[in-house]
Formats: C-alpha cells, sequence, structure tokens
C-alpha cells in the first residue's frame, strides 16, 4: 500500500485523522500500521465516546451540528474545490436510514445527495463490479451518503463463497486504488462502520416485526444473514484491515445508541468540513458598483 507521501492529495491529509487524544482516535482503524489487527468484539458497541452523559443534551447538540453542517455546506458548494463521500456500512438495522435522517436532516439537497445500494442488477453484473459505483460518486462542490457501499462486494460475496480468498485480496487492492484516485482527484472519503451488537440487532428485527409501519424494511432473508453473523463479523474485520488507508480511513461506530451514532458521525463531519478552510469564490469585479434598476 502506497504510503501518505506517495499520494498527492489536493488537501491536507490530517482533516481525515483523528486528532491524538481525541476520543475519535480510538475508533479510527490506523492506517498507518504496519498491520493493524482489528476486533470488533474488543470495541464495545454500547459505548459513547462523543457523549456528555445526557441523552437530551446529546440530542441537543446532534440539532445544533446538522445545522452547523447545513452552513458549512452553503460554503463547500459554491467553494468547488473538493467532494465528499461519506460511507455508511454496517449490517442489518445498524442504523444507515437513521444516520442519513439526524446528520443531514438540514442540509440542502442542492448540494447533498444520498445513493441506496441494492443488490446490483444483470446490466451492472455485465461490468466490473466498481462501474456502477463510479457512476454516484460527488462532483465538485457536491457531498454524497452512500447508504450501504461498494463495500457490499467484500462482504455478501465472501461470506457466501462466492470469490476465493486471492479474489478477495484482489478486491482490497481495487477498493483502495479506486479510492485514493477519488481522493487525488479532490473527494474527501470518511467511511463509518456502525457497529451494533447482536442482541441490539435481535431487538431492532423485532421492533420491526411488531410495528406495521416497518414492515416494509423487514424481510425474511433478513433472518437467514442474521444467521452468518459471526462470519458477518470476520468479514467486516478482514476489510478493515485491508481497507483504512491514509486516504480513506476507516472509523468503528460504536451505534447501539441510535443518538450517540449521530453525534459522533456529525461531529466528524462537521470537524472535517471545518478543517478544509472553505472559502466562496472570489469577488467578481465586474459586481462591484453595480446597481439594478
Amino acid at each position: 500500500m502506497p504510503r501518505t507521501a506517495d499520494v498527492r492529495l489536493p488537501f491536507d491529509e490530517q482533516v481525515l485523522r483523528a486528532p491524538k487524544g481525541s476520543a475519535w482516535r480510538r475508533w479510527q482503524v490506523d492506517p498507518e500500521a504496519a498491520k493493524t489487527q482489528v476486533s470488533l468484539k474488543a470495541l464495545d458497541p454500547d459505548d459513547k465516546p462523543f457523549s456528555g452523559g445526557d441523552k437530551a443534551a446529546d440530542k441537543a447538540a446532534v440539532e445544533a451540528l446538522a445545522d452547523e453542517i447545513d452552513r458549512l455546506q452553503n460554503v463547500f458548494h459554491p467553494d468547488g474545490r473538493f467532494k465528499m463521500l461519506v460511507v455508511l456500512q454496517g449490517t442489518d438495522t445498524s442504523g444507515k436510514d437513521g444516520t442519513v435522517r439526524g446528520v443531514f436532516s438540514r442540509t440542502s439537497p442542492l448540494g447533498v445527495r444520498t445513493v441506496g445500494w441494492k443488490a446490483p442488477t444483470e446490466r451492472e453484473r455485465a461490468h466490473d463490479f466498481l462501474w456502477r459505483i463510479h457512476q454516484a460518486v460527488p462532483g465538485s462542490g457536491e457531498i454524497v451518503v452512500f447508504n450501504r457501499s461498494h463495500y457490499e462486494d467484500v462482504l455478501v460475496p465472501v461470506v457466501n463463497g462466492w470469490i476465493d480468498a486471492a479474489q478477495t485480496k484482489q478486491r482490497y487492492a481495487q477498493l483502495n486504488d479506486f479510492e485514493r484516485l477519488l481522493a487525488e482527484t479532490g473527494t474527501v472519503i470518511l467511511k463509518f462502520m456502525l457497529h451494533i451488537g447482536f442482541d441490539e440487532q435481535r431487538q431492532r428485527l423485532q421492533d420491526r416485526i411488531d410495528d406495521p409501519e416497518k414492515h416494509w424494511k423487514f424481510s425474511l432473508g433478513d433472518l437467514e444473514v442474521r444467521k452468518q453473523w459471526p462470519k458477518y463479523q470476520k468479514a467486516y474485520e478482514d476489510l478493515l484491515e485491508a481497507t483504512s488507508t491514509p486516504w480513506a480511513p476507516w472509523t468503528v461506530v460504536p451505534a447501539n445508541s441510535k443518538t450517540h451514532r449521530n453525534l459522533m458521525i456529525a461531529t466528524i463531519v462537521r470537524d472535517t468540513l471545518k478543517a478544509l478552510d472553505l472559502r466562496f469564490p472570489p469577488e467578481d469585479p465586474a459586481l462591484k458598483n453595480l446597481r439594478v434598476e
């Protein structure tokens, strides 16, 4: 894997790194480690490293952060020097939809777009696995949120044995190169793995069964996938180790608490946008002293 010095980013690569001593630091998979060993069992999904200890205050903080992200996006869009890709990856019921609603509830749809990824169509399967992804990445001044992502292609096929170890390793390399291309051309990539517990997933699936208004979210296939929980946890650990790079590091988000999940992600998105030193385009001299009659 190329070191950060070998990758020419059009922004300070430190905007992607968790500051030393911050609550974020422990949860970011260190891209500079020679071999990062990731154990999801060692990361408690009930932890709340960004919480102030009061749920009502945390909810208020999320609302304030959503407003601040909107204000920053209002500069990010006309600035036009950067793009931002926010990847939300996680098991069923981990809260990807809720994160979109909670973190980006205030932002204008003109500058923020969400893409939800399903199983590839027949036409998409006729191309390489990243073909459909590249068409959906952000343009200049745009924030795009992936609800699931290109990482499904090193999860489902791996767990079901559709690709072997050599093919999986090849895909990891292709994913890293793809994201390096995006980063070198101005895309700030924030990747979040929403980490919930086995018991928490059971309760959330039961809630979907018990609430008629949530039936649309539930599929009998979800129960079959749940039986493969250990395999999926191992697949997640492997991809986190292999694809947390200096230009696109992973952050594991303890997500049993929905409020904390939103608080943590909103804080990181806000801090990253602020670190870009955003600015409006230079004033047009032709507008000086211009008056509308």
